[in-house]
């Protein structure tokens, strides 16, 4: 059933409210996908900050347009599943990447990050994206051995020094 004119300018102005506070961007076609998988990934998508739109192709394009997900309209062909992440740039696609082991009929198309073109093939480079809290350790650990190993240079030259004035 068509939609009207008003309908469809909602939906334009939700998927762009979406987009304009989106991360990253993740196409897909969930074409053949049961609807019981669907809802448990809608589930999983909520639970990690990530809004699922399934938006008409013009309409998803018209939304999008002269924002930095414009690169993505060349995915826009056949069922179109969008997935915007609003956390954490790397959920969409890990939660994308992990359903498509589940379910073959699911295929990502395409993925955007900072304006970038992603295709598909390189969803890890995405996917692998430390959380927040990930990168706060790592980068904790990182500067709690600096500073360990800053302790014992210091300790060694005390200890040199001390041997030196002995001798």
């Amino acid at each position: 059933m068509p939609l009207a004119l008003e309908g469809k300018k909602a939906i334009v102005a939700q998927v762009s409210e979406a987009a304009k506070d989106a991360l990253s961007v993740v196409v897909a076609d969930s074409r053949g996908v049961a609807v019981s998988k669907m809802t448990d990934l809608r589930k999983q998508a909520r639970e990690n900050g990530v809004e699922l739109r399934v938006v008409r192709n013009t309409l998803a394009r018209r939304a999008l347009e002269g924002t930095q997900w414009e690169c993505l309209n060349e995915s826009f062909v056949g069922p179109t599943l969008l997935a915007f992440s609003n956390e954490n740039p790397g959920a969409a696609a890990r939660l994308f990447k992990e359903f498509a082991k589940q379910d073959q009929n699911f295929e990502v198309k395409a993925l955007a990050y900072e304006g970038e073109l992603i295709p598909a093939a390189d969803i890890d480079r995405l996917a692998t994206l430390p959380t927040y809290d990930e990168a706060i350790a790592k980068l904790m650990s990182v500067m709690k051995e600096a500073s360990a190993g800053k302790l014992v240079r210091t300790l060694a030259a005390l200890r040199d020094q001390k041997q030196d004035e002995a001798a």
